[in-house]
């Protein structure tokens, strides 16, 4: 019987290279089905709302999350089924059907920004991990995304930053490192932290996945 899926997790602050380290693990994982799944997806969907109306919603809240969908979805992952993953369109504020993630994976990485906040995402984890950078690097990184990617206006980046980011940060973000397995710093060279887990990778994840224990 194949062994079910290992699942990653990957947290830490806006902008900090979750996905980043996602996508390094998921090399060292070539020999692998690896699925990358993120947070963002799952954002509850506003389309009910005015677009007036969206614009208020803190998105930096853990409650701005659909975590009965993300469950349900990484449950059925974990078992080996296909399942589709919404997209969500920042610029709308509006959840839409996405993409189907591929059947009997065998690693899923689940990266975002309270990927280590809700216990029932750390009950399923086989490894967590908190990317740990500078709060000035990262807000430039999200001035960046935000204009060239979502068309927003240099203040009302900060504006959100400085009303719901920032804080939502030391309350909810921040506070989750404590249950990390590994810290890694994501404003410097993070090869050699992942060279130091790649033998956790590859004895837990790929040899116990290949004998099926």
């Amino acid at each position: 019987m194949k062994q079910a899926a290992r699942l990653i997790l990957i947290a830490g602050g806006t902008c900090s290279g979750k996905t980043t380290i996602a996508k390094a693990i998921e090399r060292r994982l070539e020999d692998l089905k690896t699925v990358i799944v993120s947070h963002d997806n799952y954002y509850r969907d506003l389309a009910h709302l005015s677009l007036s109306e969206r614009a208020k919603v803190n998105f930096d809240h853990p409650d701005s999350i659909d975590t009965d969908y993300l469950m349900r979805d990484l449950h059925d992952m974990l078992a080996g089924m296909a399942v589709n993953v919404p997209d969500y369109d920042f610029v709308t504020h509006s959840r839409n059907e996405g993409r189907y993630c591929i059947a009997d994976a065998d690693v899923i990485i689940l990266e975002g920004i309270f990927a280590l906040y809700y216990k029932e995402l750390l009950d399923l984890s086989d490894l967590k991990i908190y990317v740990d950078t500078d709060a000035d690097l990262r807000l430039a990184r999200r001035m960046g995304r935000d204009i060239i990617e979502r068309g927003r206006e240099v203040e009302s980046v900060l504006d959100q930053y400085l009303r719901t980011v920032k804080p939502s940060h030391e309350a909810f973000i921040e506070p989750s490192k404590k249950n990390a397995d590994v810290i890694i710093p994501g404003d410097k060279e993070f090869d050699n932290v992942l060279y130091m887990l790649n033998g956790y990778l590859l004895y837990e994840l790929v040899s116990k996945t290949r004998r099926g224990n």
